[in-house]
């Protein structure tokens, strides 16, 4: 498994109770279990929800899906 396929299952998982849709930043934090400091890990890479959420703009939400959100940050991260 790659590192992008570890770290986009990681984000799914950790947002498999949240509500959608998600429509602000601060609603995409408090839906991972430790809140912003939720974190993934992959080999020597760990970045925490509160780090990957820097990588979003406005003009990203909403987020209809757990699947949506863990492509735009993983795209984003350039993993």
């Amino acid at each position: 498994m790659t590192v992008k396929d570890d770290i986009h299952g990681q984000i799914v998982a950790g947002l498999k109770d949240a509500k959608f849709p998600i429509n602000t930043p601060e609603e995409l934090l408090a839906a991972f279990p430790a809140g912003a400091d939720t974190t993934c890990r992959s080999g020597n890479l760990e970045v925490t929800a509160g780090e990957a959420g820097k990588l979003l703009t406005p003009a990203d939400f909403p987020f209809k899906d757990a699947k949506k959100v863990a492509d735009t940050i993983v795209e984003r991260a350039g993993l």
